[in-house]
């Protein structure tokens, strides 16, 4: 958890201050699959217990599959509305790349910080105190995007909600990479794609 900790704050120096968004991700993406691909080695079972599974993705598919739909409708208002919708092809390739840094994240928030306060064993946390705890935990790592803020929030929540009872971090990362994606085209009204791959092509 400490791990994860710092690269949260990694998040705010060299994403948000330094706007090394492609190096970050790399480094980050590269180190924690590093990590997860050793401890996969040390201990048997663990991608099960997180949530690495095929096992359960058609239980926790279903339960996603209606909030999804009204995300993305949520998604197409908003940007209806505050005319931020900003839909091009670049899109296409973060709904493909996406979802591998998002299951990544939500293995650092779900995963570690919702599943390991689930399973302490000194101390039995309620659920809602888990939720509370993730759902803000991912939310400040958003700041200063108000809307990303508000919508990170709303999301952990569902996705903590959901992995107490199915753990799936696969399904969790599939919608987290499609709906931020979406978010960023519609609500937010950034490209990420040139946020994060622009430097290539300059």
């Amino acid at each position: 958890m400490v791990a994860v900790l710092i690269t949260a704050l990694g998040k705010f120096v060299f994403m948000d201050f330094l706007a090394w968004r492609l190096p970050f991700i790399t480094i980050v993406s590269v180190s924690w699959i590093a990590y997860i691909v050793y401890r996969k080695i040390e201990i048997k079972g663990i991608f099960k217990y997180w949530g690495l599974t095929l096992d359960t993705f058609k239980a926790s598919a279903l339960k996603v599959i209606p909030f999804g739909i009204i995300s993305v409708i949520c998604c197409f208002a908003i940007g209806h509305f505050q005319q931020t919708i900003n839909i091009t092809w670049h899109i296409i390739p973060i709904l493909i790349l996406y979802p591998i840094w998002g299951t990544i994240q939500q293995l650092l928030t779900i995963g570690l910080i919702a599943g390991n306060l689930q399973d302490l064993k000194y101390k039995k946390l309620a659920d809602i105190t888990i939720i509370s705890i993730t759902a803000l935990l991912f939310a400040i790592v958003h700041f200063p995007y108000y809307w990303l803020v508000i919508g990170t929030f709303l999301l952990a929540a569902f996705y903590s909600y959901l992995y107490l009872k199915i753990r799936n971090l696969f399904v969790l990362g599939i919608l987290h990479g499609w709906l931020g994606a979406l978010f960023f085209y519609t609500v937010v009204g950034r490209d990420p794609f040139e946020e994060v791959f622009g430097v290539l092509f300059k």
